[in-house]
């Protein structure tokens, strides 16, 4: 029992956030990890659910609790405070972070896993007139969430095309992430900006009774974009990715993170890519997108292999996907 009360007693240094509970005759120590998404109805809620759902049902010494947040641009400073363990953060804001861009400090939060490929993209309605990115200028556009990272997305995008989001469009940014398809259905928007497969807006808009409509760069804007923003990255959306899709759509993006706050202890990371690396087949099975959530992923998608934890890059060794 001794060891038990230490490793229990150690395990509340480390999160501020250990309670035992009654497992049989033994006591289990388990830890709780606060993990921050975003708005009800976007892409980070439902994947922050299904990640917490999973971890909590296959690892009884964890109990990972997801908190709605603003999204990305809340998420970052919520870590560095130390108000969250972990939270989900966009491509875009997680590279101007470490790279110290935008006029703040360069971050010390850490990569736990990369979550999934975001390929941008905007979508209208099936009997919409607008066929491609510059048919949109001038048009009123929903491109997201205040504080998620879809409008950093689209604005790298747009600047790659010689566009400003704010001059060019009538830009529309919402309280929540759901609202987005509601305004583009009843007319209020021309255009709704998303990324990803399985995103919930683009999941809502192709199921409506007209349909909808995808708006990605061509090839050679494709080429225009990268020649500035290189860091962002050829993604392919898969066709039958979303209903009335019948054909692949090329794109631009970057990988979304799952990040740990600057302090969060090596052995608790370490336990956390464990219990991560154990439950891809069954968060792939629960949640399509998240089949990325891979930790051969995860090296291949940091920026940086010194931005992924400690305790994370110990445990890749261990299993040979980190040199």
């Amino acid at each position: 029992m001794k060891l038990v009360g230490y490793v229990g007693i150690a395990l509340l240094l480390l999160t501020g956030s250990a309670v035992a509970q009654q497992g049989g005759d033994k006591a289990i120590s388990k830890t709780t990890i606060t993990l921050g998404t975003a708005t009800p109805g976007g892409g980070f809620p439902l994947y922050g659910n299904a990640l917490a759902d999973i971890i909590n049902e296959i690892d009884p010494t964890l109990s990972i609790e997801p908190r709605n947040t603003k999204g990305s641009n809340e998420n970052i400073p919520l870590l560095e405070q130390g108000k969250l363990e972990i939270a989900l953060v966009a491509g875009e804001p997680s590279y101007e972070a470490f790279m110290g861009l935008g006029g703040r400090p360069r971050t010390n939060a850490k990569i736990l896993t990369a979550m999934y490929s975001s390929p941008g993209m905007f979508v209208v309605r099936g009997d919409s007139p607008y066929k491609t990115i510059r048919d949109l200028v001038g048009k009123p556009v929903a491109f997201g969430a205040k504080g998620s990272g879809l409008p950093i997305l689209s604005r790298y995008l747009l600047d790659g095309l010689g566009l400003k989001q704010d001059e060019d469009f009538q830009s529309i940014y919402l309280d929540r992430a759901g609202d987005g398809p509601a305004m583009v259905l009843d007319g209020r928007a021309a255009a709704l900006w998303g990324a990803g497969i399985g995103w919930p807006g683009f999941k809502t808009m192709s199921e409506s009774p007209g349909g909808a409509r995808f708006i990605a760069p061509d090839a050679t804007e494709i080429a225009q974009i990268r020649a500035k923003h290189t860091f962002l990255k050829p993604l392919t959306v898969p066709a039958g990715s979303y209903p009335n899709q019948p054909a692949p759509i090329d794109s631009l993006g970057s990988w979304s993170f799952v990040l740990t706050r600057p302090d969060l202890a090596e052995d608790v990371a370490y336990h956390l890519a464990k219990s991560l690396h154990a439950a891809e087949g069954p968060l792939c099975r629960k949640l399509p997108q998240a089949c990325e959530t891979t930790a051969a992923n995860t090296v291949a998608a940091a920026p940086n292999p010194d931005l992924i934890h400690p305790g994370v890059l110990k445990y890749f060794r261990e299993i040979g996907v980190a040199k």
